[in-house]
């Protein structure tokens, strides 16, 4: 069923200038958490909740970012000026033009940042082209190439690498999608799905093709562009697969 966007909503849309979204893998962004992982690929928005990741792609207007927050799946439709929930009830929060998501607020083109009940929240100069809240539970954002921490507005790596990394003290880049655990270092890198153990030794891995990986619950869970979705043991034993 399409998803009903409110008339201010609409009214922003008709009002704004046109937006051109990312293209290519930058267009390609996923989130994941204890409830699944969401994502969107070429501007269309999804999500697979956990434990059957079943996956729901509601009607919603071109996307450039998803996040959870609070058990809810976001996705950022900067043309709308809004924030829309990708399953169960259906919302829509009037934010403007988000360009970047994190699991706690969206953030604008001009770096402005509001929260998902539309409260103004501490945001930064420039529109980051990725957002993210580390374990410490501080916002990070890739900024003019570099990492810099939203709360302090401190640059923590200078020349930073393309995808964000949640970690227990924060946040890092990398040059290829990973995700650390207790249990293992997880990328998609040389055409495979690599288990690491954090100093660079790979401990097995399987054959993978592009995408982005993420923890769900005790699961490594990767998603590709075309929306399949794989479910890994820790040992990267292949456990489920949808799509």
């Amino acid at each position: 069923m399409p998803r009903l966007l409110p008339i201010l909503a609409l009214l922003l849309s008709a009002c704004a200038p046109a937006y051109s979204p990312p293209t290519g893998d930058a267009a390609f962004r996923a989130a994941f958490s204890a409830d699944g992982v969401a994502w969107v690929a070429g501007g269309r928005a999804c999500v697979a909740r956990a434990p059957g990741f079943r996956v729901t792609c509601p009607s919603v207007p071109t996307a450039v970012d998803v996040a959870w927050n609070r058990g809810e799946a976001w996705a950022a439709v900067p043309g709308a000026g809004v924030v829309v929930t990708l399953d169960r009830a259906a919302r829509s929060v009037a934010v403007g033009r988000v360009v970047a998501l994190s699991s706690t607020r969206a953030y604008r083109e001009d770096g402005s940042a509001v929260t998902y009940e539309g409260a103004a929240a501490a945001g930064v100069a420039g529109a980051p082209s990725a957002a993210l809240t580390g374990g410490d539970g501080a916002d990070y954002v890739l900024l003019a190439g570099n990492l810099r921490r939203v709360t302090d507005n401190v640059v923590t790596e200078v020349n930073a690498a393309p995808f964000l990394v949640p970690l227990n003290t924060g946040a890092r880049s990398a040059d290829v999608p990973t995700v650390v655990t207790s249990f293992g270092t997880y990328r998609l890198a040389n055409g495979r799905l690599e288990r690491g153990d954090g100093t660079g030794r790979i401990l097995n891995s399987v054959a993978h093709g592009a995408g982005r990986v993420g923890q769900v619950g005790s699961n490594i869970v990767t998603i590709s562009a075309d929306g399949s979705v794989k479910v890994f043991t820790e040992n990267l034993n292949l456990v489920d697969e949808s799509r």
